[in-house]
């Protein structure tokens, strides 16, 4: 059967970024002998430009219709000052809304080849291997009510249940299961009523898997803790705001917001969207880092379709490029001598011809 994937590039680098996560899912069918599907639908600006809405009906109809979504990125500046319901940003929130996705998964791994990349010292780095797990349908981005007086006040609320916590909780643990047995909660109990309820259930979840060690963390503290001692942590849980802020700023781990990938599952269709924005300073030109949007096609093989060992494949042609010194604009700094600069389209094409190369190594190895 073949599989259906609904991509929606989006705005800024998103097209750019996307097109290589396309070849990469291409080149896997081309090699395993798999048949993707690619239904193409504007979201967030590009939408808002065409039809005014930036969740056009048609787009959330393919890609509640699809197998997974594949997402590029929203955001633009010239809508900044448009009504909420018109920003680019309203038809992503809609459209998780739509899918039902309730756990983000957001893996951040610090590259061998990229210790350099950091700002932190290679010995600080060395190893990182975190899995932040954020909920992502509740909290201050979805709670009711909510309201602005421009110029004199505004509000959000921030609501959570006891069963929405559970499930993103479970989630957590689970994963923990198949990694180092280790959960960090992430929370402001000292201060928050729904961080109290959020300490109460993620313990009592835990009971569950004794198997796994649970620690607990105010977020001031843990946002610390995180950058300087990143081995410490496996799989963090948080809730969505904590979630949004600390997994970008555990990009300084890997050494660029554009080599971080994601997997929003637990809803109808899993929905998969690199974790940097849409970068309108660099849109069209050519500087784009696509590893991000090209790791999130090994996600969206992985828990998407459940290809495990081709989305396994992808991760290795990327460490394989990263090796042999391959860097967008982005992974220049403290680059070993050696390394070699080159553009969007030309790092999309190297994983491509890397992936080739390890899937041909693997096959040779299961033959023997």
């Amino acid at each position: 059967m073949p599989y259906r994937i609904a991509v929606l590039p989006g705005d800024g680098v998103g097209p750019e970024v996307t097109r290589e996560a396309v070849r990469l899912l291409r080149a896997v069918g081309t090699l395993c002998g798999y048949e993707f599907r690619f239904t193409e639908k504007a979201i967030g600006a590009a939408a808002v430009r065409e039809s005014g809405c930036p969740l056009p009906q048609e787009t959330q109809e393919a890609a509640l219709e699809s197998d997974a979504v594949l997402l590029g990125a929203v955001g633009s500046p010239e809508l900044d000052r448009d009504p909420a319901h018109q920003r680019p940003e309203a038809g992503l929130l809609a459209l998780r809304q739509a899918l039902g996705g309730y756990a983000n998964l957001r893996p951040v791994v610090t590259h061998e080849a990229l210790q350099g990349c950091s700002p932190l010292r290679p010995e600080v780095v060395r190893g990182a291997n975190v899995l932040i797990v954020r909920e992502l349908l509740g909290g201050l981005y979805f709670g009711e009510p909510r309201g602005l007086n421009p110029g004199a006040s505004a509000y959000n609320t921030l609501r959570y249940s006891a069963p929405e916590i559970e499930r993103v909780a479970r989630v957590a643990f689970a994963a923990a299961r198949g990694r180092r047995g280790r959960v960090a909660s992430v929370d402001k109990a000292n201060v928050l009523d729904t961080s109290r309820l959020w300490r109460e259930v993620v313990t009592r979840v835990a009971r569950e898997y004794p198997d796994v060690i649970l620690e607990h963390h105010y977020v001031d503290s843990f946002a610390m803790l995180l950058i300087t001692t990143p081995l410490r942590f496996d799989v963090v849980v948080t809730e969505n705001l904590f979630g949004d802020i600390l997994s970008d700023e555990a990009a300084v781990l890997a050494g660029s917001l554009g080599m971080l990938a994601s997997a929003t599952v637990g809803g109808r269709v899993g929905l998969f969207e690199p974790v940097h924005g849409s970068a309108p300073d660099i849109a069209g030109t050519g500087a784009a880092n696509p590893l991000g949007a090209i790791a999130t096609a090994a996600l969206l093989l992985r828990y998407g379709l459940g290809l495990e060992s081709e989305a396994a494949d992808v991760e290795s042609a990327i460490e394989m490029v990263l090796a042999e010194g391959w860097r967008t604009a982005d992974l220049l700094r403290g680059s070993a001598p050696g390394t070699r600069r080159v553009g969007t389209s030309e790092m999309g094409a190297l994983v491509e011809r890397a992936l080739a190369d390890v899937m041909n190594i693997r096959q040779a190895y299961h033959a023997v």
